[in-house]
């Protein structure tokens, strides 16, 4: 049987009318989904289906909106991996998957996590950039030398696609100085996973010490330290500082050149982690498959292909 990992995607992957497919045809969806809107005390499933995207956009909606959908692909697709990682949101749908985190626990946790990101700098103070075709050594130079406030490297995401992430005039200052090949100022709408997200952090910090967290009935990879994991405290340990420091999937996916995976199953909107790992893993020596798991369509496609 094949060796499989499992990716879960983080807050850039929704899109309106996720999840839409699986709530028609599983009973399975119509539960998880009716236990959100419930939990959370709105319809996220008609923001889900419906949008409008202005408001699935916003962070205190779309990190639940993602991890519900993502943790009804995993129940959906009926297959332990061998390991996991998710994407700085996508985290938390790992560790519900692995067993570690309840899904009602979780729900609540990444609700709170996008209002205290957002609520964390005032909106046109802070700002997130990304990087192409720069190593992570020259911007790293470059970002070191600027002068008009907080930016740093906040994404690691392959080879050559960076993001920054700080105040908005020291991110502009940080492209000036580095003249990457390519940037594109990202419409988000506060500066994730830098030094100003400290304040969300440590609000985060008090609502993690109250849930519990068991043993993973899987190893994940944690994006902090792009470390393989399998304990509960290790796992509140991780989600404790990932918020004000940087996402190092590149350096995770790296962790698992040597794991011999067969295939990568992203689970969740999108594709943006298997166009990802295709990029990282071109110089592997042990050859894999990708595949993503959104819909029926989708999941009914994996699951015929013999995995």
């Amino acid at each position: 049987m094949s060796r499989l990992a499992f990716l879960f995607p983080g807050q850039g992957s929704q899109a309106v009318g996720m999840g839409k497919s699986f709530y028609e045809h599983y009973s399975l969806a119509r539960e998880l989904f009716g236990c959100a809107d419930e939990i959370l005390g709105y319809r996220i499933s008609r923001l889900c289906f419906e949008g409008p995207d202005e408001e699935l956009r916003l962070t205190q909606n779309t990190q639940p909106a993602l991890l519900v959908v993502s943790a009804i692909a995993y129940s959906l697709f009926g297959r332990e991996p061998a390991i996991a990682a998710g994407h700085s949101l996508g985290e938390y749908s790992a560790l519900v998957s692995a067993g570690s985190l309840r899904f009602e626990d979780a729900l609540r946790l990444v609700h709170n996590r996008g209002r205290y990101m957002q609520e964390a700098v005032p909106v046109g103070q802070g700002a997130m950039a990304a990087v192409l075709g720069m190593s992570y050594e020259d911007l790293s130079q470059a970002v070191s030398r600027v002068q008009s406030g907080v930016v740093q490297i906040a994404n690691w995401n392959s080879q050559e696609q960076l993001v920054i992430a700080g105040h908005k005039q020291a991110v502009e200052e940080a492209l000036k100085m580095a003249k990457p090949p390519r940037s594109v100022m990202l419409p988000v709408s506060a500066p994730f996973h830098s030094a100003l997200m400290k304040g969300a952090e440590d609000r985060l910090a008090m609502d993690l010490d109250r849930v519990e967290f068991k043993d993973l009935k899987f190893p994940i990879v944690t994006n902090v330290d792009a470390k393989i994991i399998e304990k509960g405290e290790d796992a509140r340990d991780s989600l404790k500082r990932q918020v004000s420091r940087p996402v190092l999937w590149y350096k995770s996916m790296q962790r698992l050149a040597g794991e011999n995976i067969d295939a990568f199953v992203e689970l969740g909107p999108g594709k943006v982690l298997t166009g990802l790992i295709k990029r990282i893993g071109r110089s592997w020596p042990h050859p894999f498959a990708t595949w993503n798991v959104e819909d029926r369509e989708s999941l009914d496609k994996t699951q015929a292909s013999g995995l």
